[in-house]
């Protein structure tokens, strides 16, 4: 006859196997549970991977690059600018300073020596000078100076003939002569003291210019600055004794020549250094 334990084991043998069966079920679905739990916080590294992979992709540094090399170019450009226009200034100041400085020392000469009169009433500075002549004869050499060294540029051809400053102050010093022996010295004819003059002035410009720029702006200005002259005088701002040359002295222009030749050297030699001006784009 069967016996009992027999019996108890075939019986427990399925319900053991069964129960075995509930827990790998039930085992798999957590597993799998906690596998879709899992991917998302895994998927989404991987988008940031894949986003700052675009960032860094080699169009994007380039754009950056560019980017970056464009803004150092506008900031130099702008430097470069700010410089130049910080050295046209102080030229500019400068060769105003000069001009009427010349303008006080000149003109009282040629008042002393009566060659130049003025009305009574617009004589009121300790220069015996009108008011208005030191600031027009500033802003003339203002002009003038900045004029040469940008027609030196404009022409390709630089000014390189005794550039020092020794030589411009030598050149200052044979002008304010030139026009000294314009008031003093005494010839039978204005003539004769016009072809004295226009010798010197001459003279002045080859031993310290020898440009053919400086001799066309000096005839220019020279051209200009008597037709201005005889206007006033014509319109009795002021008037010379004895003119022979309409309403002027036939050698004034030899005098506004050689200013026209000073001033420019001036202005080449404040302009040696300065940075080229900038091209806009």
């Amino acid at each position: 006859m069967p016996r009992l334990d027999d019996h108890f084991c075939s019986c427990s043998c399925p319900a053991s196997e069964r129960h075995r069966k509930q827990l790998r079920a039930g085992a798999g679905g957590l597993a799998a549970k906690v596998e879709e739990m899992i991917s998302p916080s895994v998927s989404s590294p991987s988008l940031l991977v894949d986003h700052s992979a675009l960032n860094t992709s080699p169009s994007h540094r380039r754009h950056s690059s560019g980017h970056s090399t464009g803004v150092s170019v506008h900031r130099c450009n702008s430097s470069h600018a700010n410089s130049w226009h910080h050295h046209l200034v102080q030229r500019s100041l400068v060769l105003f300073s000069v001009g009427v400085v010349l303008a006080l020392v000149l003109n009282l000469l040629q008042i002393q020596r009566n060659v130049t009169l003025f009305p009574e009433e617009v004589i009121a500075t300790i220069f015996s000078s009108a008011w208005w002549v030191p600031p027009c004869c500033g802003t003339a050499a203002a002009v003038v100076g900045l004029l040469y060294p940008c027609i030196d540029s404009h022409l390709g051809e630089p000014h390189k003939f005794k550039r020092e400053w020794a030589s411009v102050m030598r050149c200052i010093a044979v002008f304010v002569g030139i026009n000294h022996a314009s008031a003093k010295l005494d010839f039978a004819n204005n003539v004769q003291l016009s072809l004295t003059l226009a010798a010197l002035s001459l003279g002045l410009w080859w031993t310290f210019d020898r440009s053919r720029s400086g001799l066309g702006l000096g005839i220019t200005i020279a051209f200009l600055a008597t037709l201005i002259t005889q206007f006033l005088v014509y319109n009795g701002v002021y008037q010379y004794t004895s003119p022979d040359f309409l309403y002027i002295r036939s050698w004034l222009p030899c005098i506004f020549f050689s200013g026209g030749v000073t001033v420019g050297n001036i202005g080449r030699q404040l302009a040696m250094g300065v940075p080229e001006k900038p091209h806009s784009d």
